[in-house]
């Protein structure tokens, strides 16, 4: 094989060497303007934003479909475009001479202030990287946490985890605080929920006939399971259909526990509501042998109870002696005084209430009525 020489052309070694000049002239110039500096730090900065977006749009997709879990396919993209913008700063301070060792040792010496004040940061960050590791819940599964919110779960950040509930509102809570409590995840996997309702009926009813309306009623739900294959949790299997057993004997009746299987999470108010309003239609049958209890109480008296004894004689004086006392104030008719006239009376001035006051006196029984 034969190289044949290549001559160069003239004239465009001096054209390219006379560019680059006037490059560094311009960057020369720029640097000795006002804020050049900032200016600097700032155009690194945006590049970097431009090379992360693109990044980002790059292994998006390959990262989304290689990662199964969608919270950690996302956590990888932030991390991306997090990290290329770092650098991009970096590299503009760097471009503006300024010294990392002068940071590090100004840092040393506020490490304690800062180490305080970035713990609980710090904390939810190593909380987010054990949630993405231990997979305890995922977007999109319903969770349910120990103070009975309950929602769906948006969004897992290192930082934080935001929950919409069903309330229509976003519950955004740290990863500490989110690894820390109890939380249940109803549409984990397997999305069949089961549910309790308890029945308090009284002691006379038909305990069989009460169960299976109570199985009925569930049964005629659509959104309960009415019946299949068991279900199994763990090494136990538990009937697929409404199953009402006797649970205990209360002070009131009988108390009679149903537990039903729901085939969505989503919607478990409706469907318990559903549930109690067939039961009371089904236990109101007036064929129905079945009376649902309630809390009564059943009071008992003694012989002595509700005797209150009252001494009538003592009433019956203090009666007379005040009905006494309004007859003579009185005036008698006429022009005398009551006193001039009783004077001339035949009775010594003795009033009417008197005269049967003195009557009774004279009577065997002392005057006292029977």
């Amino acid at each position: 094989m034969v190289f044949q020489e290549v001559t160069p052309v003239p004239g465009i070694a001096p054209r390219l060497s006379g560019v680059g000049e006037w490059l560094v002239g311009i960057g020369e110039r720029l640097a000795a303007l006002p804020g050049a500096s900032l200016l600097t730090v700032v155009a690194a900065v945006a590049v970097g934003v431009v090379v992360a977006n693109f990044l980002v749009r790059l292994i998006g997709r390959p990262v989304a479909r290689r990662v199964s879990r969608q919270s950690v396919a996302q956590t990888i993209i932030r991390g991306v475009r997090v990290g290329t913008i770092g650098l991009a700063l970096l590299v503009g301070l760097d471009a503006v001479g300024f010294r990392f060792s002068d940071l590090l040792l100004g840092t040393a010496v506020f490490s304690a202030v800062i180490g305080i004040i970035l713990a609980p940061l710090v904390g939810n960050f190593i909380n987010g990287v054990f949630i993405l590791a231990d997979q305890p819940f995922e977007i999109g599964d319903m969770v349910e946490l120990e103070d009975g919110t309950t929602g769906f779960v948006e969004d897992i950040t290192i930082r934080y985890t935001k929950i919409f509930t069903l309330d229509n509102t976003f519950l955004v809570v740290p990863n500490g605080t989110m690894r820390e409590r109890d939380v249940t995840n109803l549409s984990a996997e397997d999305e069949r929920t089961r549910r309790s309702i308890d029945v308090l009926v009284t002691y006379e009813s038909d305990i069989p006939e009460a169960r299976r309306r109570i199985e009925r009623a569930a049964r005629d739900c659509e959104a309960v399971i009415d019946g299949g294959p068991d279900i199994r949790i763990g090494v136990a299997r538990y009937m697929a259909g409404p199953d009402c057993r006797l649970h205990e004997f209360g002070d009131n009746g009988i108390l009679l526990r149903l537990r039903y299987w729901v085939k969505k999470p989503y919607k478990l108010a409706k469907v318990q509501s559903d549930v109690n309003t067939r039961i009371r239609e089904r236990l109101g049958d007036p064929e129905a042998d079945v009376t649902m209890a309630y809390p009564h109480r059943h009071l008992v008296f003694d012989d002595t109870s509700g005797v209150a004894r009252v001494n009538a004689d003592a009433n019956r004086s203090a009666a007379t002696d005040s009905g006494s006392a309004t007859a003579a104030a009185h005036d008698t008719p006429g022009d005398a005084p009551a006193s001039d006239s009783g004077a001339d009376s035949p009775d010594g001035g003795l009033t009417a209430a008197d005269s049967t006051e003195d009557d009774r006196d004279d009577r065997p029984d002392g005057g006292r009525r029977r």
